[in-house]
């Protein structure tokens, strides 16, 4: 902590003005990213896009209500189970959500990941990949 003096009626005394700047700045770049909140993020922004209720998606997923919204807050850790009846029902392939969140975490650890395919794999499999593998989760829609 930094402390700077302060005269209130005469008398000085030593006030916390808060942390340096260097050390501010450490603390935010070492901020933690939590898988759950990524997670959550992620499904609540594909159901939003979708124009779908939290009561819609949890009664095609068979998942309680309140426990969908638990998970899209963040505050519940999804098994793989339920995670994948969650995507299941938003129509949205669980390796495309996933990828969306490694996206978001990466973006928060300041790394950059290229979006692009490997020209082998493009040339080899490009064509034949559906189109609505182009941007399947900004335009999934139901």
């Amino acid at each position: 902590m930094v402390k700077q003096p302060v005269t209130v009626n005469g008398v000085v005394r030593w006030r916390d003005m808060g942390e340096p700047a260097e050390v501010q700045r450490e603390k935010e770049e070492h901020k933690m990213v939590v898988l759950r909140h990524e997670i959550g993020d992620v499904l609540r922004d594909v159901r939003q896009r979708q124009g779908r209720t939290l009561r819609e998606v949890s009664h095609s997923a068979r998942v309680s209500l309140g426990y969908l919204s638990e998970v899209e807050r963040g505050q519940k850790e999804a098994s793989s189970e339920l995670l994948s009846s969650i995507c299941v029902a938003l129509e949205v392939p669980l390796s495309l959500m996933l990828r969306e969140v490694s996206d978001r975490i990466a973006l928060a650890e300041g790394i950059a990941i290229p979006d692009t395919v490997p020209s082998e794999f493009s040339n080899e499999f490009g064509s034949d990949l559906p189109e609505r593998f182009d941007n399947p989760l900004a335009s999934a829609s139901h």
